[in-house]
């Protein structure tokens, strides 16, 4: 039996295409869409709309045309779980599958189109999942059809291409946006983190009319592992110290690094030389890293009593840092004690 539907018209779907995908409808509004142009333009009783994730191999079933939700359901466990069904082999082996002719649970014929949903990247074939159209009885569906259901695959393809562009964007911005304020080597915050929370801290403790508290660590004889043991020794020092940093500060502290061995943490409060007093003995308690001690010293300056901007609190701290140094190893200087 031949295809009397009334003759497909390719220009019509590209219109309602790029209607769709131009005017910014989300995903499943525009997939929905070209389907149900698609079906109606060659006459199809029935299409579908099976989707693979990146990686993945389970078919999942998304759009629909002409599914009671009961059928839909048993037609989206029938092609999940079968690798052999038609559908799902048009989906793995990428090749389309034009006018089988297959029973319906009711027994009735139907004749079936599946096409892969394919897109060309780089010079890679990327496969996308795969859409099928249905009609009652046994046909013969002609060129013009057949082109129609070709540019709706094309056009579903690019659809879900452009959208998860869009989402791996989206998903690489925010990463970067993370590891922009982040030290790679320890996880800790970095300098721009640091220099935009104190700037945050400051402007907050001058309308409460409160104390911050800013210390200074840098770790004692660095230069020397490095020189002796490697910069892979040294690179463990720091990871060391930082992760005793990130445990014994609070939830309301920041702490940062800020230069090849130095680290910072900021404490809304008075009692920096209590925080740091605590880092350095939990420092001390460490095991040797690749058999050398790890102490540090520690220098704490105070808002607003010795300086009332980051960069003048920053440099009190520094200067505290070299009292300490006189000290000896592992040694807490303040800029001022009360």
């Amino acid at each position: 039996m031949s295809d009397h539907s009334e003759p497909a018209d390719p220009a019509e779907l590209l219109a309602r295409a790029a209607s769709a995908i131009a005017g910014g409808a989300d995903l499943q509004a525009s997939v929905q869409q070209l389907l149900e142009g698609a079906a109606s333009l060659t006459g199809a009783r029935l299409a579908a709309l099976f989707t693979r994730e990146p990686d993945g191999e389970f078919l999942r079933l998304g759009a629909t045309v002409g599914f009671a939700p009961e059928a839909r359901d048993a037609f989206a466990a029938e092609v999940a779980g079968n690798p052999a069904h038609p559908i799902a082999v048009a989906a793995s082996e990428g090749r389309p599958a034009f006018g089988r002719v297959g029973t319906r649970a009711d027994g009735a014929a139907m004749t079936g189109v599946d096409l892969p949903l394919v897109v060309r990247r780089d010079g890679i074939d990327l496969g996308f999942g795969v859409v099928s159209f249905g009609w009652p009885g046994d046909r013969q569906l002609d060129e013009r059809t057949l082109g129609t259901l070709r540019a709706a695959a094309d056009l579903i393809a690019v659809a879900i291409d452009r959208d998860r562009l869009a989402s791996l964007h989206e998903e690489r911005s925010e990463w970067h946006d993370r590891i922009a304020g982040l030290d790679l080597l320890t996880g800790l915050a970095n300098r721009r983190t640091l220099d935009r929370v104190l700037e945050l801290e400051i402007e907050r403790a001058k309308r409460q009319q409160s104390d911050i508290s800013v210390a200074v660590f840098d770790v004692d004889g660095f230069r020397a592992v490095n020189e002796q043991l490697g910069t892979q020794a040294g690179d463990d020092v720091l990871r060391s110290v930082a992760a005793v940093l990130a445990e014994q500060v609070r939830l309301v502290d920041t702490v940062a690094r800020v230069g090849g061995d130095e680290f910072v943490v900021v404490a809304p409060g008075s009692g920096g030389v209590v925080v740091a007093d605590r880092i350095l003995r939990s420092i001390d308690a460490l095991a040797p890293v690749h058999g050398i001690p790890v102490t540090v010293s520690a220098g704490v300056a105070r808002f607003p009593a010795d300086g009332t901007s980051a960069d003048e609190l920053l440099t009190a701290a520094l200067s505290a840092l070299e009292g300490a140094r006189v000290s000896g190893a592992g040694a807490i200087a303040e800029v001022r004690a009360d």
